[in-house]
């Protein structure tokens, strides 16, 4: 195991136990749940979009899960702010799971991803190209 794999074990685990972006906000221009049934995943995202309609200006997450669901969506929601949905449909599971910076077992890629899936569902039904989900599902 090299030190740099190991250093980024310690930042899941710091994410995981200490989430940044925790939370609901107060009047989210969007909304969306998702959950990974096979690990139990649950997450909500919340959005709040700046004044130009495309803009992130806020994200945050709040459920329960394993540390790399947790940790992803800690890490991925800091990542958002600032970002166009554009830009969050251009996401991909590698570059989620290059920002959580280990090698990740195939089981546990669905739970790297939940996160960056339940934003970008959420963003696609806010602007209409998606029917409402009751939740986004990683099976």
């Amino acid at each position: 195991m090299s030190m740099g794999s190991d250093m980024y074990r310690q930042q899941i685990l710091d994410h995981y136990k200490n989430p940044r972006n925790y939370g609901e906000l107060d009047d989210p221009t969007f909304s969306h749940v998702g959950e990974n049934p096979m690990c139990g995943d649950e997450i909500t995202v919340d959005v709040e979009l700046d004044d130009d309609g495309e803009t992130i200006e806020y994200a945050a997450f709040h459920g329960d899960g394993c540390a790399i669901s947790q940790a992803s969506a800690s890490m991925l929601t800091g990542e958002l702010q600032g970002m166009t949905l554009d830009e969050l449909d251009e996401l991909d599971r590698d570059d989620v799971i290059d920002l959580l910076g280990v090698d990740i077992s195939p089981m546990r890629v669905k739970c790297a991803v939940l996160v960056e899936m339940v934003a970008q569902d959420g963003a696609a039904i806010y602007r209409g190209e998606k029917t409402s989900i009751e939740k986004t599902r990683t099976e």
